[in-house]
């Protein structure tokens, strides 16, 4: 089928329909205040290539999962800075595929699953690589790979949680109801006064936003920068600063040692180290969270 040109106007008008940025649970925050003025670009951009909306998914899942093999290749502030570059592109490439779909008129429950999907490799991948960055550190009691275990039970709990919100679904088209409960947003809300006010609570605090891809991307290198100012030294960054070389043990700073080292086997509490810790924590309790949530409230009759 051969590229048909498709204006900018033609874009935002029929690819992002009146109320597309104020879709409750489906639209980032992050898409609302700058992807989806960038998105239009870079749809028309492919379009032009000949790209269909399908092949910007699959490019969209690439650069999700090469966000968390950049993470995974090193601890140092430039293989973050690449990783946190290819989340963004990810980001406005999940605007771009829907855009696409829409104006061109080729929408699909082929497109719709692998953007689903798309959503659950990229946060593994980046919640795993986060693993890798906490293990390439110096010292630790964790040295067998206990940071990796870490980063890859959040990845299990982050994927726990999109299968929880899914099955839903699933649920009820099995037991022949609409996908979407009557009541709109009052659905949502757990039966019980008091978990429903612990939700609100939660939603308020935002905590589980620190396991999705945009936001865990930047602290990703924000702990890399103040690694980098505590002195925290870079065992290894291959990919990116060393390249097709060998790196060598560096010895630890005496300073930094006293003041970040604690005596569990002298393990050495670093910014991302302690990040890994955080996010491991949240996916474990958003999991159990979510399910109770969503079996105490009427999305499931």
């Amino acid at each position: 089928m051969p590229a048909r040109s498709y204006s900018l106007k033609e874009i935002r008008e029929k690819g992002q329909p009146p109320g597309l940025k104020e879709r409750r649970n489906e639209e980032h925050w992050a898409g609302r205040l700058y992807a989806r003025s960038v998105s239009p670009y870079l749809t028309w951009l492919l379009l032009r290539l000949g790209l269909s909306p399908n092949q910007m998914t699959y490019l969209m899942i690439a650069c999700g999962i090469g966000a968390g093999v950049a993470f995974a290749s090193g601890t140092g502030i430039v293989s973050a800075v690449v990783g946190v570059v290819l989340v963004q592109l990810y980001l406005v490439l999940d605007c771009s595929d829907g855009e696409a779909a829409r104006v061109t008129g080729r929408t699909s429950v082929t497109g719709v699953f692998l953007d689903r999907l798309g959503h659950y490799f990229s946060e593994v991948a980046i919640l795993v690589g986060l693993g890798f960055r906490a293990q390439a550190q110096v010292g630790g009691v964790f040295s067998q790979g206990g940071w990796v275990t870490l980063g890859v039970a959040a990845a299990l709990g982050a994927a726990l949680i999109k299968a929880e919100t899914d099955n839903v679904v699933v649920a009820r088209a099995k037991a022949g109801l609409p996908a979407d409960p009557a009541g709109g947003d009052r659905a949502l809300r757990p039966t019980s006064t008091w978990l429903a006010l612990a939700r609100q609570a939660a939603s308020l605090l935002k905590f589980h936003r620190i396991i999705g891809a945009v936001e865990l991307s930047l602290l990703i290198l924000v702990a890399a920068i103040l690694d980098r100012v505590f002195g925290l030294p870079d065992m290894r960054d291959f990919g990116w600063s060393s390249f097709g070389r060998t790196p060598e043990p560096i010895a630890m700073p005496e300073a930094y040692s006293s003041t970040l080292g604690i005596g569990f086997d002298a393990t050495l509490w670093s910014v991302t180290r302690g990040l890994t810790v955080a996010v491991f924590a949240v996916a474990v309790v958003q999991t159990l969270l979510h399910f109770v949530s969503i079996v105490a409230s009427r999305r499931l009759k």
